[in-house]
């Protein structure tokens, strides 16, 4: 990560302030320089991005995965350099960079901060944030002022205590999570006795990134779980992965545990179905999912009037994708190609969709479709002003594809948020 610090700021020209209010971006390179020049843990300098970004949120802690008083230390330099002020960080020129808190929250497997944003709606602060995509990494470091660190294993591998976990990873009420889906070994426990391995719940989900989650939930006891996967992880390996989650959640760890299947469409227009997993550290919590009926949205509702030529299929790809639908449906299998009604709900977005568009082809006066800007593409997913997309065209399709839906998002936070003030 420290060779890619200069595609965030550069090291050049800090503009010093002498009334204290540094601007987030000169803070951020005053700091990460005097780090870099001369910090030795290889593994820990890689996560100097991180650890200066989130640190700048709140100078007044101690910054993760440094000894104590390190905090301090790095005030003093500020301090010192803006005519002995007390420093300000000045985060106006990223609005998404919340700084309510009601409540607190981790964003494990954060992507481009869909969760972030939906649980800062309900007052939430975002105290830790974990992705291990450059590209993501960049976009969210744009919106939020913030780098979050790397794979998360590096906090919740074997070799880690619940000490390290416990005193890098920041107290939350609220883990939120869209963690990735892998297949769940379950290796027999004779096998792991003569390995001389643990065995139980840990087994089952070792070397899933689900294991990652339970393995923090189980150190930091937050309130409530929010987790978030594709619908089919209810099915998946004939319902004994989703049965293997619940039951870690509920016997292991000690919460109860809710989950829905919900369908975008009534939010955005878009039919992406979803399963969201609720859980409370405190079992007698009655919570119910809210509501999600009514009027699915019509995609022709955020299509823009005039979008650049550049998103127009050309007649030869056109031409391939009706050709290959046509062999397709002819074998049954296979990929096939159509255009969007409009007048419904979209299609899911994927990530894929960069490669040709395919999953929603915009109809045109031509004849021949186009595929969805990145900014329709923003607003199926319930990405809004003042959120900036990656300027590649291709990051942004792929990061708003892998994304939650941000209202849908926000809709069960401020559910959630009704009770955290209940659970003891």
């Amino acid at each position: 990560m420290t060779s890619s610090f200069k595609n965030y700021f550069g090291v050049n020209g800090i503009k010093f302030p002498r009334n204290g209010l540094w601007e987030f971006r000169d803070a951020y390179r005053f700091i990460f320089t005097r780090l870099a020049a001369d910090f030795a843990t290889k593994e820990i300098k890689e996560e100097l991005p991180a650890v200066v970004s989130h640190w700048l949120h709140d100078i007044y802690s101690e910054p993760i995965l440094f000894k104590r008083g390190s905090g301090k230390k790095w005030l003093s330099w500020m301090m010192k350099e803006c005519g002995g002020s007390q420093p300000k960080i000045d985060f106006s020129n990223y609005p998404l960079a919340c700084r309510k808190q009601a409540f607190r929250f981790v964003d494990l497997f954060a992507g481009i901060g869909g969760f972030r944003i939906g649980l800062q709606e309900c007052g939430g602060k975002c105290v830790f944030s974990s992705e291990w995509d450059k590209k993501a990494k960049e976009t969210y470091l744009q919106n939020y002022a913030e780098v979050p660190f790397g794979d998360i294993r590096f906090f919740t591998n074997e070799q880690r205590s619940d000490d390290f976990i416990n005193n890098n990873i920041p107290d939350h009420d609220v883990l939120a999570a869209g963690f990735p889906c892998q297949p769940f070994s379950l290796a027999g426990i004779s096998a792991r006795n003569s390995l001389g391995k643990k065995h139980g719940f840990f087994c089952k989900v070792q070397g899933t990134l689900f294991f990652d989650i339970v393995r923090i939930a189980s150190v930091k006891r937050p309130k409530v779980l929010f987790l978030e996967n594709v619908k089919n992880l209810v099915s998946h390996d004939g319902g004994r992965t989703f049965s293997t989650i619940r039951e870690i959640i509920e016997t292991h760890l000690g919460y109860s545990f809710f989950s829905e299947v919900i369908d975008s469409c009534t939010l955005v227009p878009q039919r992406r179905k979803r399963i969201y997993m609720i859980c409370f550290r405190d079992p007698n919590v009655p919570f119910c999912f809210p509501d999600f009926a009514g009027t699915p949205l019509d995609l022709q509702s955020i299509l823009e009037k005039n979008p650049d030529p550049r998103y127009n299929l050309s007649k030869k790809m056109w031409e391939g994708h009706k050709n290959r639908t046509s062999r397709n449906l002819s074998r049954g299998t296979g990929f096939t190609a159509f255009l969007a009604d409009t007048k419904k709900p979209a299609n899911t977005l994927v990530a894929r969709y960069y490669k040709d568009g395919k999953e929603c082809l915009i109809p045109t006066k031509t004849g021949i479709p186009r595929m969805l800007t990145v900014g329709e593409a923003a607003l199926l997913q319930g990405y809004k002003n003042p959120f900036k997309a990656h300027p590649s065209r291709s990051s942004a399709y792929k990061q708003f594809g892998n994304s939650v839906t941000v209202p849908v998002v926000a809709r069960l936070a401020k559910a959630i948020s009704r009770f955290l003030p209940q659970v003891s």
